[in-house]
Formats: structure tokens, C-alpha cells, sequence
């Protein structure tokens, strides 16, 4: 092997690893980390790959990209391991990898760790990042950047403002996808719902869904990474409701049950608009699934508060919790308030957590005896229904042509994570 990209962190990140490896394939003894910001733990993850990298294979070079690099530079240019940078923006182009690579290089001069949006204005976003080619599923870049400044991300510090992908060169990414006999695509983005605004005519998420669905009848099933609640406008609105190739399954960025705690996030939605969003959803499409992203101990968040996040999950219908114990990032406004003494940190995330696993058990246990339509994955034996719960084929399929196609499960069994069943 002498080109490897190790992805952390989000959809994107792990679709612009892709086409990083694609991109560099022609380099020798190459190991590229495509690093994440949004947590000091995904940094700590990342610098003990770069350790381990070198450890393994100690004849290669090893290159940083992604947020990280961005927003905390300095630190992996300070590891021996580490032969440079590479900035966000440029990172899909093998050019920037080329050996030899002095120890201390930076390509694209990325910001060391002051807290800055970088350069990215007036760059062109052609071609979007895909990933996924062996799997049954293509995740597709449409959107990178974003403009607002929620107090805890540092995310907008490594990727910049807002910037999106024309609908052409995106249908086009979709319909190599179904070509090459992927019936399911899930469309991503860092602040997917802000699309459109910078492009001609100021085009919609919503118009995207329209005109991908339109130009790609061949398309079976498509769906959208997190969306920002408040910025679901009513075209979006009613393609999730009743366009039936459109996934009933949604991932919300909530992040708090409690209003003070959205102010101080500098959230745009209050805890009234989010209950009141998903009550519209659920009553015009009663099985669409939910997931939440959600922060437990944001600084100056009392119990009272706290309970408020908890309920959340029932008040939402939550069935996919995505829970952070709240991570103070070194130049956020967050870092700077009072801070939640960190064990009490790590329980509430613990109860988040056993809350929202108990929900998923219990909207699991309902489905057994229904009948679902799975998405089979390339092994054979796992994959998605449309609603996002993850199935196990009790025995794999017998003819291996059954692999990336759709079928019907009778779903016999839950362990409380995942559906078992077999083939209606």
C-alpha cells in the first residue's frame, strides 16, 4: 500500500477522504491523516493515528489535512512523525503531497491554530467529494462551510463560509452513483440547509431534491445528512412528508432542550420551534424516524436545564441520538463562560445516552413482526431499511447477485441496536 488516507469525523470529511486517496494515488509511501476539529477528542484520536502510522509503516511520510490542521496546526507541525500540512481548501489535490515534503512544510498556509476563517472566498466548488464505492450507498457532497457562528464551533474556522455545489455537476455526481449500482444516495454538506444562496438564482435545498429526483428517475432512494431545524423552509418541508423517495428518516441539529442554553449556543431556533417542527413532521408522515445531535453540560447549564435536554429526546420522538459531552474548543466564545465541572459533564451525557438507547430499543422491539425494505449491503447480510434501522439477515443471501439490491425482511428478531430477520 503506498498511498492511505485515515478520515475522521463527519460524512464529508470521510467522502473527502475519497477522493484524496483517488486523487494521490500515484504517490509512494504515503499516509494522509484527513483530520477533525469538532472535539479535542477527535484531535487526540487523530495525533495517536499519526504515532501509529509511523509505528507501522516508518519508511512513509505522513501529511495532515482537514480541520484540524486548520485550526490547530502547530501542534501536529510539532510532531516528529508529521512531514506538513495541508490546507483544507486544497486537500483534493494530489499536487500538494508531492515528495519530498520537508518536516515543518505547510501547503496553503494554514492558520497554526489562530482562531480565523480561512481564505476561502471566491473559491470555485466544481466538482463535489464521493464516497462510498464499495458500498451500497454514495455519499455526495453538496454543500461546504458555513456562516454562522454557533459559540462551541470551531468548525466554521476550518472550513470557511458557506459555499455550494451547482445542481449540474451534482445531478451528474448522482447519476455515476446509480451507474455504477448504487440505488441509494445520501446528500451532505457541513451546514446542508444554508445550500443555494451563493449560487445564480439563489437556488434551495428543497429545488436540489427536486431537480435530482427529476433528472435521475433511476434514483431509488435519497437522503440528507443533519438539517438545521429553523432552516427547513416549506418546499424542503414538503418534499420530506410526502415525496416517497425521499427516506423517512431525518437527523436534526437541536443541541439543547432548553431556550437560555440555544441563546448562549447562538442557536437560531428555540426549543418551542423544534417541538412544533417535528409535530408537523410526524403527523403529515407518522413513520418517518428521527435523529438529534445534542450537548450535554454546555457551560452554565444547571440540572433544571439539563432535564430539559433530557426531555427533549421524548418531546422530538428522538430514536437516533447522536449525544457530545460538551468539548471547550481554545478560541470559541463557550470556552470562555463558566464551565460545567467535567464528571458532571460525562454523567449527563451517560443519561442522554441510556435515554436515547432505551428509546431506540423500544422503536426497534415495534418493528418485529413488520415486514421492511432493506437496502443490502455488499457483505451480503447487513444493511438499512428506509427508515434508517439497521438489519441483519439471519442467514446471508445465497446468491451473491442479492448484494447492493433491495428486498423485502420480515424482521423476526431485536437485540435492542439492530433488526435481524429473513428474506418475505
Amino acid at each position: 500500500m503506498s498511498v492511505e488516507v485515515i478520515s475522521f469525523g463527519c460524512r464529508l470529511n470521510l467522502a473527502e477522504g475519497e477522493a484524496i486517496r483517488a486523487s494521490a494515488a500515484q504517490e509512494d509511501d504515503l499516509i494522509i491523516i484527513n483530520s477533525c476539529a469538532v472535539t479535542a477528542e477527535a484531535e487526540r484520536q487523530a495525533r495517536q493515528a499519526i504515532r501509529q502510522a509511523a509505528k507501522r509503516r516508518p519508511e512513509a511520510r505522513i501529511m495532515v489535512t482537514g480541520c484540524a490542521a486548520e485550526t490547530n496546526g502547530g501542534a501536529f507541525l510539532a510532531m516528529a512523525e508529521v512531514s506538513g500540512l495541508v490546507a483544507n481548501r486544497l486537500k483534493s489535490d494530489a499536487k500538494n503531497y508531492v515528495a519530498p515534503a520537508q518536516a515543518g512544510a505547510s501547503a496553503g498556509d494554514t492558520h497554526l491554530g489562530v482562531l480565523q476563517a480561512p481564505a476561502f472566498a471566491g473559491a470555485t466548488v466544481a466538482l463535489p467529494a464521493i464516497s462510498g464505492a464499495n458500498h451500497a450507498r454514495a455519499f455526495i457532497e453538496v454543500q461546504n462551510g458555513c456562516d454562522h457562528r454557533c459559540t462551541f464551533c470551531i468548525i466554521p474556522y476550518g472550513r470557511g463560509e458557506s459555499r455550494s455545489i451547482p445542481a449540474g455537476a451534482v445531478i451528474d455526481a448522482v447519476k455515476a452513483a446509480v451507474d455504477r449500482g448504487q440505488q441509494e444516495v445520501i446528500l451532505t454538506g457541513v451546514d446542508l440547509t444554508s445550500y443555494g444562496p451563493d449560487l445564480p438564482g439563489s437556488p434551495s435545498l428543497g429545488s436540489l431534491v427536486e431537480r435530482i429526483l427529476t433528472h435521475v428517475p433511476a434514483l431509488q432512494r435519497l437522503r440528507l445528512s443533519s438539517l438545521d431545524c429553523i432552516e427547513i423552509d416549506e418546499r424542503l418541508f414538503d418534499l420530506v412528508t410526502n415525496e416517497p423517495r425521499l427516506m423517512p428518516h431525518l437527523h436534526l441539529s437541536l443541541q439543547s432542550g432548553d431556550d437560555m442554553i440555544l441563546k448562549r449556543m447562538k442557536r437560531r431556533h428555540s426549543r418551542g420551534e423544534a417541538v412544533s417542527l417535528v409535530q408537523r413532521i410526524k403527523a403529515a408522515r407518522p413513520e418517518i424516524a428521527l435523529g438529534a445531535d445534542l450537548i450535554a453540560g454546555f457551560p452554565t447549564e444547571t440540572e433544571a436545564m439539563f432535564e430539559g435536554s433530557l426531555a427533549l429526546l421524548d418531546d422530538c420522538d428522538i430514536v437516533f441520538g447522536h449525544i457530545f459531552p460538551y468539548s471547550p474548543r481554545a478560541g470559541t466564545p463557550a470556552a470562555r463562560m463558566p464551565q460545567v465541572d467535567r464528571s458532571v459533564v460525562k454523567e449527563r451525557a451517560a443519561l442522554l445516552r441510556e435515554k436515547a438507547a432505551a428509546r431506540k430499543a423500544a422503536w426497534l422491539s415495534n418493528m418485529v413482526g413488520t415486514r421492511q425494505r432493506v437496502l443490502i449491503e455488499l457483505d451480503g447480510q447487513t444493511g438499512h431499511a428506509e427508515n434508517f434501522a439497521s438489519v441483519r439477515l439471519d442467514q446471508p443471501i445465497a446468491n451473491g447477485n442479492m448484494r447492493g439490491t433491495m428486498i423485502d425482511v420480515r424482521i423476526t428478531a431485536s437485540d435492542g441496536q439492530i433488526l435481524s430477520g429473513v428474506p418475505a
